[in-house]
């Protein structure tokens, strides 16, 4: 209450008060006590709007506290200051357009007081505007504000639309894959934007046409010749997103058979130097980039063929020893396996039956349930395989399933089509 009332007087008592509120609002309890007194945010905002630039800069911090609350009242009570935070996005001071988008993109979260506020304020088309400043700090800032609208529960009906209607999506496209020594955080906050619209799927068709998934894949190449010999800061903070937006852009009907034809092997390989260089300390990236990899496999026999090549597929089976991604190579292994007997064949070549056989020695009833979808499959489209499996202690090993009611009949299935196609090799 002192404070308020000393910022109501002269200029000197009013810049000390304000420093002293701005740090008074970081605890929870001080933010409900301000904006309980009467004329308080009346107060605040007459200095944010004000033509005292230092007083302007101090008030408009105080309104960043108050937006990181998770109180509804507290959130209802700074919303009407988000005509002027939008306002101020086409100002000349780049520390007050900053300021002023991190406190949207904090006010943003609650959803309520978007669809009330800040849609029918315009805030699609001053974000469209941001976007083109060429302060790195201002990009950073619009990203933030994106990535938090494009996540709520409310985007795909009401904010995603708006989105994608303007020239949002080509110039996010644009700084996700540019400049990323200047601002890598700018092309993180835009990657994860992208794949928030994908995942919508309200019109992914839209994103197909504007080139994004050779755009992105082209990244993912420049990104991978560069790992060994320069260290990008955070780096794997993109990878993520931009892996995870390719994989999902792969999996619509619209993505043609000649969006990639030129650069399947490229990418795969790209692939796999991130696998290599993240495995240890961020599995998150490997877990990333064999979804992808599943993705690419699951219709097209150009790239397994290309995964089966003698610098790959040892990688591959390689990472079958860690717990958490043993599930995702296998399903790798099962998209070359349903490719036929010729797949079949070089799976059998490359020695892949011992990994097999280990794995069903795992107490991970998920897992070996893949990995006995894979021996089918084999044995299926390649008979041969079946003999060496007995011969190396396959059926012993899965008869230990044979009581699990998960698995059981997979089990059953496939010893006895281990036994009837080695009997007729045999004989």
């Amino acid at each position: 209450s002192q404070l308020l009332k000393n910022i109501q007087r002269g200029k000197e008592d009013r810049a000390a008060s304000l420093r002293l509120l701005r740090q008074g609002l970081q605890h929870r309890e001080n933010q409900q006590k301000f904006i309980r007194l009467e004329g308080s945010m009346r107060v605040l905002i007459g200095l944010f709007t004000g033509n005292l630039a230092d007083l302007q800069m101090d008030a408009a911090r105080c309104l960043h506290e108050l937006s990181h609350s998770s109180d509804p009242d507290v959130v209802e009570a700074c919303l009407p200051a988000t005509s002027y935070l939008l306002t101020y996005l086409s100002g000349h001071s780049v520390a007050l357009m900053e300021l002023c988008l991190y406190t949207l993109g904090n006010l943003v979260v609650e959803m309520t007081a978007v669809k009330k506020q800040l849609l029918p304020q315009g805030i699609i088309p001053v974000l469209a505007s941001c976007i083109q400043s060429p302060h790195v700090v201002v990009r950073e800032g619009v990203g933030y504000v994106l990535s938090q609208l494009l996540q709520s529960k409310e985007a795909p009906a009401e904010i995603i639309p708006l989105v994608l209607n303007s020239t949002l999506p080509k110039d996010m496209l644009h700084l996700v894959c540019s400049n990323l020594e200047e601002g890598i955080g700018a092309a993180v906050e835009f990657a994860w934007g992208l794949h928030y619209i994908i995942c919508s799927r309200v019109n992914n068709s839209l994103l197909i046409s504007q080139r994004t998934v050779p755009s992105l894949v082209q990244l993912l190449l420049e990104l991978a010749s560069v790992m060994s010999t320069t260290s990008v800061e955070g780096v794997e903070l993109l990878i993520c997103p931009v892996v995870r937006c390719v994989a999902n852009l792969l999996a619509e009907d619209e993505v043609g058979d000649g969006e990639l034809v030129e650069q399947e092997e490229r990418l795969l390989r790209a692939l796999f130097e991130f696998i290599q260089y993240f495995v240890s300390e961020h599995l998150f990236i490997a877990q990333e980039c064999l979804w992808l990899i599943n993705n690419l496999t699951a219709d097209s026999i150009r790239s397994c063929s290309a995964l089966l090549n003698p610098d790959l597929f040892p990688s591959l089976l390689k990472l079958l020893s860690y717990e958490r991604l043993s599930l995702l190579v296998l399903t790798v292994l099962c998209n070359i396996a349903a490719k036929g007997s010729a797949c079949c064949q070089a799976l059998h070549q490359k020695a892949v039956l011992f990994p097999l056989i280990s794995i069903l020695a795992l107490p991970d009833d998920q897992v070996v349930a893949q990995d006995l979808e894979v021996l089918h499959l084999l044995f299926h489209h390649w008979p041969e395989a079946a003999a060496d499996f007995v011969g190396q202690s396959g059926l012993q090993a899965l008869e230990q399933h044979q009581d699990k009611l998960q698995l059981q009949e997979q089990v059953k299935v496939l010893i006895w089509t281990a036994k009837e196609l080695t009997g007729t090799i045999l004989a």
